[in-house]
């Protein structure tokens, strides 16, 4: 293991649902008795289901891992990718020691320092000051070299005022800012750091992912970050793993590992747009919803297309106001355009009670990025906060061909992709 920072062999948790132990104290005697006596496999392992939590099974033992195998090399930075429920943040707490693996065994070189809830590892009844000579201690740190960075600690996590305020009077925001600073500025070997910097401002995050950049480029530590904000990923990571039900569904490249995640998670199935509602008004129903010309959820923009169609048509037993929103994903989840002409220009349709008919014909730019995109579709009224009738928040897949640039180049999404969107 020389330059090898950590290393998972077949490693695996299962957990039973809804317990602690087996559940019975059968189950735990015959457990017990199977393998510390008998030296044999724990009985219950082989029962264990896939994680899908989308699905009902048959067994209470679940795996949330199971047969996890990679290396990480010292200086990498890799990126834990999956939905929520796929074993990211049990990964994390396994590599840090809060949990215990059921199968499989965890090595790595050198100190770790974890960042994987708000408040974690903090004392609340303690000052911030004295939770950060607690937290150093814990990591093999004197006193003297703790001393050295609190500045660089309390500078970096703006919390100079509430230094010797007790934590449980500190905001989510705070404390996550300076269990951040604590984390990443105790010179750990190994940083994990789990979705929880969402819980700070954007301005704290942009410098969160930059001390993580200067931490493994600059210092050569060792980073595992998990996210859901695919573009902070391919920005920070040199490496990806994603995760499904609990394996190892993919292990590559940050653009291939972003990329096999998305096409398999952010996509939309193939059917109808109207399999995809997520939210809508009781009085509602839906007759028909059809983007750019079809009710399914595929569909192209051609580089001469000048608009796109949107047509919704269903039955209210309650009169509305509507503002017909749409709005254009790329595949890393970034909103690209909107469309929203209710909260732009006031534009609403006063919908009648009976049957009625919602139709947008909405201009596209004069030169059009080529790539994939999702549709949401949302109906709503923007007034003292929002009021959705309907919300599709995943409902059509859009390819665009792409229009060409005066030098008769084809344009890709990251240099124009989509702009200011209006009415035809």
């Amino acid at each position: 293991m020389s330059n090898i920072a950590i290393e998972f062999n077949n490693v695996g948790k299962m957990y039973r649902l809804g317990r602690v132990g087996t559940g019975t104290l059968s189950h735990d005697l015959n457990r017990w008795w199977t393998t510390n006596i008998l030296r044999k496999e724990d009985p219950y392992l082989k029962i264990g289901e896939t994680n899908d939590r989308s699905k009902k099974g048959h067994s209470d033992y679940v795996w949330a891992l199971r047969d996890i195998s990679f290396k990480v090399e010292q200086g990498d930075v890799v990126g834990i990718i999956g939905k929520n429920g796929a074993g990211k943040s049990t990964l994390l707490k396994l590599l840090s020691r809060i949990t215990s693996p059921t199968t499989g065994s965890i090595r790595y070189q050198g100190r770790i320092a974890s960042l994987l809830e708000v408040g974690t590892g903090f004392h609340p009844e303690m000052t911030g000051r004295e939770n950060i000579y607690m937290n150093g201690s814990i990591m093999g740190m004197t006193k003297k070299e703790i001393t050295r960075k609190l500045d660089e600690i309390v500078d970096f996590a703006g919390v100079e005022r509430y230094l010797d305020t007790p934590v449980k009077r500190y905001s989510s925001g705070m404390t996550v800012r300076l269990g951040f600073a604590v984390a990443a500025f105790l010179e750990p070997e190994i940083l994990v750091v789990d979705e929880v910097l969402t819980v700070g401002d954007a301005e704290f995050q942009k410098k969160a992912i930059g001390k993580m950049q200067d931490v493994s480029k600059g210092e050569g530590r060792t980073v595992l970050f998990v996210s859901h904000n695919m573009a902070a990923v391919k920005n920070l990571c040199t490496r990806g793993v994603v995760l499904q039900d609990g394996q190892l569904a993919f292990d590559g490249t940050t653009d291939d590992a972003v990329g096999y995640y998305l096409n398999n998670n952010f996509q939309v199935e193939k059917g109808l747009i109207t399999d995809h509602i997520d939210e809508l008004a009781s009085y509602i129903k839906v007759d028909k919803i059809e983007i750019n010309g079809t009710p399914y959820t595929e569909s192209t923009i051609t580089s001469n297309q000048e608009y796109l169609e949107v047509l919704f048509e269903g039955t209210t037993t309650e009169p509305f106001k509507a503002n017909v929103q749409l709005k254009f994903f790329n595949q890393s989840e970034v909103p690209m355009a909107t469309y929203s002409e209710g909260t732009y220009k006031g534009i609403m349709d006063d919908v009648p009670i009976g049957k009625f008919s919602l139709y947008r014909k909405i201009r596209l730019p004069r030169y059009l990025g080529k790539g994939d995109y999702v549709l949401e579709f949302e109906v709503n009224h923007k007034q003292n906060g929002i009021h959705r009738f309907l919300w599709a928040k995943r409902c059509a897949n859009i390819h665009v061909d792409g229009s060409t640039n005066q030098f008769g180049s084809p344009l890709i999404s990251r240099w124009e992709g989509f702009l200011g969107l209006e009415s035809y």
